[in-house]
């Protein structure tokens, strides 16, 4: 009779995180681990499944057919689990929490953190809406939000607690797209936005005419443009894609101040709206500590 083997749950949770994220680094920062622990830990689920799971180039990473074939039941299996220990842990954790979040930092950031948070907690409804930062701090004023994460300037006296800092940088399709082009063209979301006032400030300060060559309400527009060519635009680091290039250290640009992200919360939260602060400051310290 063949030896019956068992997966390891902390295996699986790191195959999953990366299927996710699509990056070793990623998944590290949001598992609160290096990326040689990260590398390991796939070596040994690799290893104890005798197949391999994914495909590395140097620029690239997907998931082998094999790989594939694993990451519906692997995510069944973490699921069952943490629900399991939901119920047993804290079966008083339910009821609904509406959060606010900037559309680029939740899509960088925030889905493995709530996703976590979610499969953990069942039975509490999450109610997620990605806009713009003022838009969002309107909202929340208004009374919209029991949580919000809002980009602000590092010295602005708005309440809240900084869960996440990040430099900014300029991003073009390569630097012969936009360098030394008069007015520089911008790709920027519509206002009110935080990253297009950054931007134009910037250059107003240092005197480099620009111009607006493209507007867009979605991240994933904005990429288009300039990976098309249509101009350059500002992102965190970190949210670059391997596609583009930062150039925010040419001499012709001006330095950006870095952004900052700080969590800020409604008066009179329920515990379950304190669970899920607590979740989210304790994960992005994390990702937070595993970056520097």
């Amino acid at each position: 009779m063949p030896r019956l083997r068992n997966l390891d749950l902390d295996l699986l949770r790191c195959f999953v995180t990366i299927a996710e994220t699509e990056s070793f680094t990623r998944a590290g920062e949001r598992l609160g681990r290096t990326q040689s622990t990260i590398s390991l830990q796939i070596k040994r689920l690799e290893d104890q499944i005798g197949r391999t799971l994914f495909a590395r180039t140097p620029r690239s990473l997907s998931l082998t057919p094999e790989g594939e074939a694993l990451l519906g039941p692997a995510r069944q299996l973490l699921r069952l689990n943490d629900a399991a220990l939901a119920e047993l842990l804290q079966p008083d954790i339910a009821g609904g929490v509406r959060l606010g979040v900037p559309e680029d930092f939740a899509t960088a950031h925030l889905p493995g953190v709530l996703a976590a948070f979610a499969e953990a907690h069942p039975r509490v409804e999450l109610e997620v809406t990605c806009d713009l930062t003022l838009n969002l701090i309107d909202k929340f004023h208004a009374g919209d939000f029991d949580l919000a994460l809002v980009k602000r300037e590092p010295a602005a006296p708005l309440a809240g607690m900084r869960v996440w800092r990040e430099p900014l940088v300029w991003v073009a399709r390569d630097r012969g797209a936009v360098l030394g082009r008069t007015p520089l063209p911008l790709i920027v979301s519509p206002e009110p936005c935080v990253y297009r006032k950054r931007a134009v400030d910037a250059l107003n300060a240092h005197g480099k005419p620009w111009r607006i060559a493209y507007v867009s309400t979605s991240l994933a527009g904005s990429l288009s443009a300039v990976e098309a060519g249509l101009g350059l635009t500002v992102l965190p680091r970190e949210m670059v894609p391997p596609r583009l290039t930062a150039i925010s250290e040419d001499a012709d640009l001006p330095a950006l101040y870095d952004t900052e992200i700080a969590l800020i919360e409604a008066a009179g939260l329920s515990e379950t709206a304190r669970r899920l602060r607590d979740h989210i400051a304790t994960a992005l310290e994390l990702a937070n500590q595993q970056r520097r």
